[in-house]
């Protein structure tokens, strides 16, 4: 931790601006590590303008940055876990053409985000950006509001995704024991909640191991992803032809409408392509964060999204008639059914081994992400814990947050005592509150970005504000608007409680009690990401441009 910031450090401005020791704009190219004293006091003088002082190690490079990014989505096992959906409700057309066509538009998201993060680099993220982005009298409830959403669905990504690790693992079990052995509810969550301590103890370790740890995972990712199309391509005799693969339909949802039916298959490229900001999440633990960490979101969107493409083409072209039979095998799951029947059982231990160990790193990574986030607010006095949540142990790990983060998940594991359809609102829930989470802080630098009370100034990852630039936005907000509508929708019909999309009564609820516990208290204690530094009479204003904010104690 520094020992004190230099005054041209922290010169007045309306907004968060950088100094000379900033890094060069590099329109989403990756600068160089470095490991001089000028890069540390860069990141530090960026952070202490957004109001913070440095408390974590920057302890990541650009390598465990993009493979931090890459690993929370996790595309080996995520397009795996959520495989079903498209695959059983709208066949193999809807696999190919819902992961092309939401890759595309998440594109356009994920740029967009890349750009609000270069210019806020801190832990907040997206919540903290959305308090920047708009004028002083809406900045409270904007943070408040945005900050329990995004929060809402960081951890309905890591409960889905340990769930969907239980899964896969109890599915390899059955299919080795040829059906003799399925998992019951209770055998299920309890795996659910073993993983979760483990996860929570391994997220209770230095930043430095933990940077270490993930500089490896985009490698297990991308290298399990071409396994599995190699072996799958090698091995399978007998594949379905193109015209089956990219144009073939059924209807397994129920719905009148087959376009609908087809379209409810976008719930696995929202679900595997969200939790974007995540890199923002550490970033007060990136070096030369305002670069890295919006780069490192652009290349794993991008990377994810080809990977994923050709991952599911694999997967359909070497399913034989599955989809149409609706039969998915004692494991029950199209994946493990597809690689079971076709490649050697030997391999197929290895490569479910690796698909599982991909996904048990999403959680490692989504949990730290999470913990960050919790932290932040906390931080910010959003959350009634009298900063409990903020503190940090003597390895500069906030392990309170951590256990916060598993503790929501496992009471959100509990809905597999109502079915196991009803646990897949947690997976809707995840794309649903993370995605408008993000689109508020893109909307509000559309309005509000030459604002007096804003004025705002991009990081070096910038689109501009030329049409281009434009055009990725509004594309942006109209897709988020269209894709958390179709997530809401039952994937069943008729609807009956077993098989409820519980998705959208769960976010409308926290929505109506972040908002009820704000006009009750949050409104006394919270005003909006706190200027730490002039609280502390290191610098005399908020250079938020709001002044009020350091008079919050």
């Amino acid at each position: 931790m520094p020992s004190s910031i230099s005054d041209s450090e922290l010169k007045d401005s309306p907004h968060p601006t950088f100094t000379t020791s900033s890094p060069p704009a590099t329109n989403g190219v990756l600068a160089r590590d470095g490991d001089s004293s000028s890069t540390a006091g860069s990141d530090e003088a960026i952070l202490a303008q957004l109001g913070y002082k440095q408390e974590f190690r920057r302890e990541f490079t650009n390598l465990s940055t993009i493979s931090f990014a890459m690993s929370i989505m996790g595309v080996a096992s995520s397009v795996v876990t959520t495989f079903n959906t498209p695959f059983t409700l709208g066949g193999p057309a809807s696999v190919v053409w819902c992961w092309f066509i939401g890759a595309c538009f998440n594109f356009c998201l994920g740029t967009s985000i890349a750009e609000l993060v270069s210019a806020y680099p801190t832990n907040g993220g997206l919540y903290s950006a959305s308090v920047y982005l708009v004028p002083k009298r809406q900045r409270a409830f904007m943070g408040w509001s945005v900050g329990w959403l995004n929060l809402l669905g960081q951890v309905a990504g890591v409960a889905s995704t340990e769930f969907g690790l239980a899964q896969m693992i109890f599915a390899a079990v059955s299919l080795s024991t040829g059906g003799n052995f399925v998992a019951n509810e209770w055998q299920t969550y309890l795996l659910f909640l073993g993983l979760l301590i483990i996860h929570g103890i391994l997220n209770s370790f230095g930043t430095r191991m933990l940077a270490s740890m993930t500089r490896t995972f985009v490698f297990f990712n991308i290298g399990t992803v071409i396994a599995v199309v190699i072996s799958l391509l090698v091995c399978t005799k007998e594949k379905n032809s193109a015209s089956y693969t990219f144009t073939h339909n059924i209807n397994g949802s129920g719905w009148s409408s087959q376009g609908l039916t087809f379209l409810l298959g976008l719930l696995s490229v929202q679900w595997t392509m969200t939790d974007y900001d995540a890199t923002c999440h550490i970033s007060e633990e990136v070096k030369r964060a305002s670069v890295a960490a919006p780069a490192a979101i652009w290349i794993a969107v991008l990377g994810t999204g080809v990977a994923g493409w050709i991952y599911n083409i694999v997967f359909v072209l070497c399913s034989g008639n599955l989809s149409d039979l609706g039969e998915l095998g004692v494991s029950g799951y199209a994946p493990a059914e597809i690689l079971w029947r076709n490649v050697p059982e030997k391999l197929f231990y290895v490569l479910w081994a690796f698909i599982c160990l991909i996904a048990f790193q999403v959680v490692a990574t989504a949990t730290h992400a999470n913990a960050r986030s919790f932290y932040a607010f906390s931080r910010d006095k959003g959350m009634p814990d009298r900063g409990f949540f903020h503190k940090l142990a003597r390895n500069q790990i906030p392990i309170n947050a951590v256990w916060l983060v598993l503790f929501i998940s496992a009471l959100m594991g509990l809905l597999v005592f109502a079915s196991y359809v009803a646990v897949n609102a947690i997976f809707a829930l995840a794309a649903m509150a993370m995605d408008t989470s993000y689109i508020i802080p893109i909307v509000a630098r559309m309005i509000y970005a030459n604002h007096p009370e804003v004025m705002f100034k991009p990081g070096p990852f910038t689109m501009g504000d030329g049409i281009l630039g434009w055009a990725i936005r509004i594309v942006s907000v109209a897709w988020v608007s269209t894709v958390v509508v179709i997530l809401a929708l039952p994937t069943i019909r008729p609807v009956i409680p077993t098989n409820m999309n519980y998705a959208s009564v769960v976010t409308l609820g926290v929505v109506f009690i972040a908002t009820l516990c704000y006009l009750g208290i949050g409104r006394k204690i919270y005003r909006g990401p706190r200027n730490v530094l002039a609280e502390e009479g290191i610098t005399p204003k908020a250079l938020t441009g709001d002044d009020d904010l350091k008079e919050v104690k």
